[in-house]
């Protein structure tokens, strides 16, 4: 992950949480101490509206950077900052066997700011004070360079999934930057979600805001949702966060954002989403890795506001690529791992068939504007490579008050709850002399097969077409749809060239039957450096 404090040039990026295979691994118990005295008299209940008072008093003043941990910690290795282990047994809450528990993270490796966490409860506000001796470390020698005041550098919650100690797991992770991640019962942490994105894949920088700060309110001990609240700082804004949380099948998250910005900000990026994509596929398989795909998420589902359901495929591109999906008051987006079979990865340490997927919903009408796709070259599955996320139309001003709500659910790729039969899988090939006498110079074969959705109960006789069109002066050359008995799915061949060997082949797909459209539109875009016909060659 880059740097929460530079802007830079577009690159792949650091995973916000810890690398496959072990993720969160030795980092689950904790002793948590907390200042005696309240921080807040216990007269006045500590509210969403104190931070968003916080937040704007911030932007009035300059931005200043904070947090910064000492240089050693962020040079440890990976597998050094895993042996910083929270000792057992000791996390927040625990003592009276709360449904939610609350562990802080050490900083290190790649998290080399830190934050204060405070605790909300009927007395006030209380804050959590940092203690070294909560960790076990690796060697003597680092635990005397741990300094006594160093502080956290994010929390993690755990939830009983089911009955039994056994069943209680870490479901949500807040650390680096606006990052958090989530999942829900069975699944293994994935795709992230931010608090906000600023000119992601402008040639001027990506900025980084961070969380500085996080309130918890404490929840009763057989509550099911938890509350907190976050402060957001940046060069260009600041912000303030409540989060409502549900955890279960699939987990909720209610999130209400109230920005303040200091700068103008040419791309604002609304409900972020971050995942890695290496390979799946639609994609040639790199020489040096075994794996069939590699990705956390393998496309993008975006509902738009005039009811229409679009699936956009990833790629992991030779070249930084922006995508912009018009969408006016869009009903939802999300990046989906559709495909969550253990065959189609055959990876038993990341399991990437047990990823989440993460979708947005939207709580009011948010105007005019896209959701913007971004694909970052990256040769590693621990670099975050793909941002998805909302923008408004044009540049946001200087002080600017905003205002946006949405619920984040992590789980299944059903979540989205699409009426529509759904491209379930995508493969594409170039077309050569293998397949036909005189094959159509430059033109690529390509198979999506769509399933579920209104194709489920279609007779498999039924006549269903295929709606396929190009742009960018591409040319379908041809299209059959026909039905696949092993799979119970329906296949839409088609070949397409593009318009010239320097330009990218788009592509618009969906099937139906007479007027009744059947599935969501199939949308790709195959830029000329794909590596598809170097591989075919």
């Amino acid at each position: 992950m880059c740097s929460d404090q530079t802007a830079i040039t577009p690159v792949a990026r650091k995973l916000p949480g810890i690398p496959e295979p072990a993720v969160f691994g030795g980092l689950l118990c904790l002793l948590l101490v907390m200042t005696a005295t309240p921080a807040m008299a216990a007269g006045k209940q500590f509210a969403f509206t104190d931070v968003v008072a916080k937040a704007q008093k911030l932007a009035s003043g300059p931005w200043h950077k904070s947090g910064k941990v000492p240089g050693f910690l962020g040079k440890l290795s990976y597998s050094r900052y895993e042996k910083i282990q929270l000792k057992p047994k000791q996390w927040l809450w625990s003592g009276n066997r709360s449904r939610f528990q609350v562990g802080p993270i050490s900083p290190g490796y790649l998290y080399a700011h830190t934050v204060r966490l405070h605790v909300v409860d009927r007395s006030g506000v209380h804050d959590v004070t940092y203690d070294k001796n909560a960790f076990s470390y690796p060697s003597r020698q680092l635990r005397h360079k741990i300094p006594a005041d160093l502080g956290y550098a994010g929390f993690q919650i755990s939830y009983p999934f089911g009955k039994g100690r056994a069943n209680r797991q870490s479901f949500l992770v807040f650390l680096g930057a606006t990052y958090f991640r989530g999942l829900s019962r069975g699944e293994v942490f994935g795709a992230s979600a931010r608090g906000i994105a600023v000119d992601t894949s402008l040639p001027s920088g990506e900025q980084f805001p961070r969380f500085t700060q996080y309130w918890l309110v404490r929840p009763d001990r057989k509550a099911r949702a938890m509350k907190l609240y976050a402060l957001m700082q940046g060069r260009s804004l600041t912000g303030a966060y409540r989060f409502i949380i549900y955890p279960g099948s699939p987990t909720r998250v209610r999130v209400k954002a109230v920005l303040f910005t200091r700068h103008k900000i040419k791309l604002l990026g609304i409900a972020p989403l971050t995942s890695m994509f290496l390979y799946g596929s639609n994609t040639p398989r790199p020489a040096d890795n075994w794996r069939v795909q590699v990705h956390d998420s393998g496309g993008l589902l975006v509902h738009n506001g005039t009811g229409e359901w679009l699936w956009r495929p990833l790629l992991n591109p030779q070249h930084l690529q922006t995508y912009y999906f018009d969408a006016r008051n869009p009903k939802g987006f999300g990046l989906l791992q559709r495909e969550t079979r253990f065959s189609m990865y055959q990876s038993l340490a990341a399991r990437y068939d047990e990823r989440p997927s993460l979708w947005v919903q939207p709580d009011s009408k948010w105007g005019k504007g896209h959701v913007v796709l971004v694909e970052i070259p990256s040769h590693s599955n621990n670099n975050d490579n793909i941002d998805a996320f909302w923008g408004p139309d044009s540049p946001v001003g200087k002080g600017q008050r905003l205002s946006f709500g949405y619920t984040l659910t992590f789980g299944r790729p059903d979540i989205p709850g699409e009426p529509m039969g759904h491209a379930a899988s995508t493969r594409i090939g170039i077309v050569s002399k293998t397949h036909r006498a005189n094959p159509p110079k430059g033109a690529y074969h390509i198979n999506v097969d769509f399933a579920g959705g209104r194709l489920k109960g279609l007779s498999p006789n039924a006549q269903v077409m295929g709606v396929v069109s190009a742009q960018n002066g591409g040319k379908v050359l041809e299209h059959y749809v026909q039905y696949i008995p092993p799979l119970h799915q329906w296949r839409l061949d088609i070949v397409a060239r593009p318009g010239a060997p320097d330009k990218a082949l788009r592509l618009r797909a969906f099937l139906k039957t007479g007027k009744r459209t059947l599935t969501e539109t199939w949308s790709y875009q195959l830029p000329p450096d794909n590596g598809i016909r170097k591989a075919g060659k």
